[in-house]
């Protein structure tokens, strides 16, 4: 019984969702569709460059709602392809004819286009059949009821029913009843069909997934090239200006010391206590500079150890849970790792947080990592908080990294790097 009922309240549910994606098949993907036609056609008359770049983006704002509904009501994962625009893009009108250029480049945005007229038909028939076959039976119930005495003199059809008496009346009753149950049985099916219909035109094709997965990893191979040249440069530094500086002193102390032992022994003997401090100091350094390039706890221990010594470091209470059934590839727990040390920086420097807690887990081929703190949030990537070089970083193992960090907080940065576990 328990069964039924959760049956039927998920038939129902599907029902309404239905009905409200009717309404915005309809209303939203006709007009939007009618504008994009309209400004696409005004592109040679100058005023579609300036109108273009605002309805694509209400219509790229109108498919990723769906795409957020597919996967909140459905769990149908619809890909967000877009080509990201070039950081350098100009202002003023020369800016609105290179977005509009990109924009009509770009193949999801016809992608979009097309979604627009499959929209308002395919997917409004097929929601509009989810919502009907459970909302439809009402008018069936209350015809039973009586409302069919209204319609004796003048015959009131029920789908194929001719309703003019009790028993026309109870048999419009009989054909909701089955109406109803086909909607029971279907209803989610067919909501979910919807967004499936959506997937099938709004996601790439595999080749054109392909060609952007190798744009993609072109891009990153780049930028993992130059942050490789960048650590490298950075290593240098540190040495030259660190450990060897300090034992370079210590040498010409060491000399110093030689040439006084015997003259001035008490002074030789402050000059062997600088060099000994000068050695320590060189050695912290050095190891500080090792653990900056692969952190001996994270070859020895794994990923969610280091992460818990990163925490316990942190001037504010923190909590870790991990949960990993094996180990990642050197190469990514590395990337995972400073990724997560980058996080946590921003996170005591900037966030005015006083608490944070990460979670790292494995689950569909990926390695997902979330660090959340309840500081004052917005947080945002490409604003200086280092989030960019964490986006990256990820990228380099074509990974993905999401930022929510409303005004007022909390802040939640999710990473996520495609993986298996040894």
């Amino acid at each position: 019984m328990n069964a039924i009922r959760a049956r039927v309240r998920g038939a129902l549910l599907a029902a309404g969702r239905g009905a409200v994606l009717s309404i915005a098949s309809l209303a939203g993907s006709i007009t939007l569709f009618v504008w994009t036609v309209l400004s696409i056609a005004f592109i040679p008359l100058g005023i579609g460059l300036v109108t273009t770049p605002y309805v694509l983006e209400l219509v790229r704002k109108h498919a990723n709602r769906r795409r957020l509904l597919a996967v909140t009501w459905s769990d149908v994962r619809i890909p967000v392809p877009y080509r990201p625009f070039p950081k350098d893009l100009r202002t003023g009108f020369t800016g609105q004819v290179e977005r509009t250029t990109l924009l009509l480049k770009d193949p999801a945005t016809w992608r979009d286009i097309r979604w627009l007229l499959v929209d308002m038909t395919a997917g409004y028939v097929v929601s509009i059949v989810a919502g009907a076959l459970l909302l439809y039976p009402v008018e069936g119930f209350v015809l039973a009821a009586g409302l069919w005495r209204v319609f004796t003199d003048d015959r009131y059809w029920y789908a194929f029913v001719p309703v003019d008496s009790q028993a026309s009346g109870l048999a419009a009753a009989a054909l909701g009843m089955v109406l109803f149950a086909t909607g029971v049985l279907v209803s989610e099916r067919l909501l979910r069909l919807h967004f499936v219909i959506a997937r099938s035109v709004l996601a790439p094709t595999h080749e054109q997934e392909l060609a952007r997965r190798i744009d993609r990893l072109t891009e990153t191979r780049h930028e993992a090239v130059d942050t490789a040249a960048f650590e490298l440069r950075r290593i240098e530094r540190d040495l030259h200006d660190g450990a060897q500086a300090r034992l370079v002193a210590m040498g010409m102390n060491l000399g110093t010391v030689e040439a006084l032992i015997e003259k001035d022994p008490a002074q030789a003997k402050k000059l062997l206590a600088m060099a000994r401090e000068s050695s320590a100091e060189a050695l912290t350094e050095l190891r500080d500079l090792v653990r900056g390039i692969h952190p001996p706890v994270l070859a020895e221990r794994g990923l969610g150890d280091a992460v818990r010594a990163l925490a316990l470091r942190l001037p504010f209470e923190s909590e870790v849970q991990v949960e990993l059934s094996g180990r990642a590839d050197a190469a990514i727990e590395s990337a995972a790792y400073f990724a997560v040390s980058e996080t946590l920086t921003n996170a005591a420097k900037h966030s005015g947080a006083d608490r944070v807690w990460v979670d790292i887990r494995h689950a569909d081929a990926a390695l997902r990592v979330s660090v959340t703190d309840n500081g004052r949030g917005g947080a945002a990537v490409g604003s200086g908080s280092g989030l960019s070089g964490i986006e990256r970083r990820l990228g380099t193992f074509d990974g993905i990294m999401a930022v929510s960090s409303p005004a007022g907080g909390p802040t939640m940065v999710t990473m996520e790097i495609p993986c298996e576990l040894s």
